[in-house]
């Protein structure tokens, strides 16, 4: 298939996803828009935000948007590394021992308020979501393609939980959040919950071979050195700035690289603008950075940080 194809392609496949979700999350396009980038980047995606606005949701109808395999886990104090990733156990009537996976071993995976588990059954996912296989009593077992875990947090709320470490935090491609809806929204979310439950009615809009393969076709979209020069230049001053304490690592700037290739290729491009990688710098970076205790006592936000570099570092300019 020749790139071209492959655009349009991915084109298709964004708006058919974008169109099908859209039918139970109203009025947050350019979320759904960003979810698709981090699907096709084979990324992880934290969504933040206070409850009952529809994090849950979103990522079901997503879920349920793809011809693959989907699990829930809700992760409370007590859950346990070996509920997600599995359990070898003893089989008395065969006589052997036999494995029985857990929810991880899954396409999709939905954590639920991720931040309510403690740091031993976080840490379980690290291995899943960079190394994409799991560990269990020293040997290996490669997780399916694709795989994308959709986790949940609810920052507004202390008591019971923990926060997530940094380490985690770089895992994730993209932290969203929904935000309320307008009160036109709001209307529109009454009328159309007021008889029906669309999350039910949605099926599967592309198949899991489709979506490996523009997984991989997202690699060839062109990407110029000035435009290289221009992530390493936004990511450097992350590090350099006077309000961050630990800057942006090599995996976000790999990050910010990829999701702007998947940008271009929703835009219907066969190449990345600077417009994509402005659009996606906070999603994408903003999480990753570490303030200084200064800056914290300040209530300083680190999204408005990213906004400052992305003002004042140079714009490529085409030649």
């Amino acid at each position: 298939m020749e790139q071209n194809d492959e655009i349009r392609s991915i084109q298709r496949m964004a708006a058919t996803i974008g169109n099908n979700v859209s039918r139970v999350i109203i009025g947050k396009d350019e979320v759904i828009q960003l979810l698709v980038v981090a699907l096709l980047c084979e990324g992880h995606v934290l969504f933040e935000d206070v409850p009952g606005i529809g994090k849950t949701t979103i990522a079901k109808a997503l879920a349920r948007s793809l011809g693959c395999s989907f699990q829930r886990i809700q992760f409370t104090p007590d859950l346990l590394p070996s509920d997600i990733t599995g359990i070898t156990f003893y089989n008395q009537k065969k006589g052997e021992f036999e494995f029985r996976p857990g929810p991880l071993l899954s396409q999709i995976v939905l954590a639920d308020e991720i931040n309510r588990a403690t740091p031993r059954t976080q840490s379980a996912l690290l291995e899943a979501m960079e190394e994409r296989q799991i560990s269990i009593e020293r040997n290996s077992l490669p997780l399916p393609r694709p795989f994308m875990v959709v986790a949940t947090q609810n920052p507004v709320e202390l008591e019971g939980t923990f926060p997530l470490p940094e380490a985690q935090l770089d895992r994730f491609l993209m932290r969203l959040r929904l935000n309320y809806p307008d009160k036109n929204e709001e209307r529109q979310i009454l009328r159309r919950f007021k008889e029906e439950q669309p999350l039910q009615e949605l099926k599967p809009v592309v198949d899991a071979e489709q979506l490996t393969r523009l997984q991989q076709a997202i690699r060839k979209i062109h990407v110029s050195s000035g435009i290289e020069n221009y992530i390493v230049d936004l990511v450097h001053a992350t590090r350099d700035h006077s309000e961050v304490e630990l800057g942006v690592s090599p995996r976000g700037t790999l990050a910010l690289y990829r999701a702007s290739q998947a940008m271009a290729a929703i835009e219907g491009r066969g190449y990345v603008i600077p417009d994509d990688v402005k659009r996606l710098a906070p999603n994408v970076l903003a999480h990753r950075i570490i303030a200084t205790s200064q800056s914290r006592l300040h209530g300083h936000d680190m999204d408005q940080v990213i906004v400052d570099i992305l003002h004042s570092t140079a714009v490529p300019v085409e030649q």
